[in-house]
């Protein structure tokens, strides 16, 4: 039946992460993109003009995550593990949506990740941080205004896109926290050093112009209507101080939010605080700083464990010694 078909389902889907989920447009247009793949895949598998919710069986799905794993990213390179488990994420979204909707379909749960290895993520020693946030040096609007973005990035753990979408009137200058709208559309407190505060109020007394964005460009553009900073251009001069301040690592603005993710749990900081700082809606996405909490505990069983034994064993030593 025509409002059967997987297509049909597919869009009726999407409005439902768009409207009742209120998923960001990236996110509807990746999972669009996946389950797209799904459904031609199928309709290739069965050799059918239009498939339908019925043809979605556990062995179709199996056929399907072979398929994945053999396919061949541009001709040559094999799709990575983690780009196999977007698609499989998507469509154990799309599944569950389904039985939602009294549909018969396998029970997502049944369908499991593939294993994967821990990503390594990479951050910046405390010395590398010192000289990036050093990098932009002088008084000029660019230079303040590049200061103000590092030491932002830092302070906040923000995302970038988080950044790019700042507003003046995000900002009391005399409080050092405000709220950001982060990934589907949740809110949250964030704060910031009074290094940052200091670099933001510069950066703002010294503007004349009247755009609302916090981060614009200053010089001249074909398009003067629209000055807020894009994401890639963030990038850009995340990279352009990192080289100015000798960095050899591959540096990006999420390298600065791994770093503060870092810099939090190397002083004490519990995971679950981190993870409300982040803004990450489940502490297993928080768990890849899981390297430093794993050094953190490796030094306190170092520290504390069979201390007393030790001291004991001293003792008796000294006592033997005596004697």
């Amino acid at each position: 039946m025509l409002e059967s078909s997987l297509s049909h389902l597919k869009n009726d889907f999407l409005e439902y992460l768009e409207i009742e989920r209120n998923r960001a447009s990236k996110t509807l247009n990746n999972y669009n993109r996946y389950l797209d793949r799904f459904i031609k895949w199928l309709e290739k598998y069965l050799n059918k003009g239009e498939v339908t919710s019925k043809d979605v069986t556990e062995e179709s799905i199996r056929k399907y995550r072979i398929f994945l794993n053999r396919t061949a990213k541009n001709g040559d390179l094999p799709l990575k593990k983690i780009t196999q488990d977007y698609h499989i994420i998507a469509l154990r979204g799309f599944l569950k949506f389904l039985g939602k909707q009294n549909i018969e379909v396998p029970a997502p749960s049944q369908i499991e990740l593939g294993k994967t290895e821990r990503k390594e993520i990479e951050f910046l020693e405390k010395d590398e941080i010192e000289r990036l946030l050093n990098a932009p040096r002088g008084n000029g609007l660019e230079q303040l205004r590049d200061k103000a973005i590092l030491e932002m990035l830092f302070s906040s753990g923000l995302r970038v896109s988080e950044l790019a979408s700042l507003d003046r009137e995000n900002f009391r200058l005399e409080k050092n926290e405000f709220t950001v709208e982060g990934k589907g559309g949740k809110r949250r407190v964030v704060f910031i050093s009074p290094e940052t505060q200091k670099a933001i109020y510069a950066y703002i007394q010294k503007r004349r112009d009247v755009d609302p964005a916090l981060f614009i460009r200053h010089h001249k553009t074909k398009d003067q209507n629209n000055l807020r900073l894009s994401v890639r251009t963030i990038q850009r001069i995340v990279k352009k101080h990192a080289l100015r301040a000798g960095i050899s690592k591959n540096i990006h603005p999420h390298t600065l939010r791994h770093s503060f993710a870092t810099d939090l749990l190397q002083n004490g900081a519990d995971i679950r605080s981190v993870q409300m700082l982040l803004g990450h809606s489940s502490i297993s996405t928080t768990q890849i700083y899981t390297h430093i909490t794993d050094k953190q505990l490796r030094n306190i069983h170092k520290q504390f464990h069979r201390k007393n034994l030790k001291e004991d064993t001293k003792e008796e030593s000294s006592v033997v010694g005596l004697n």
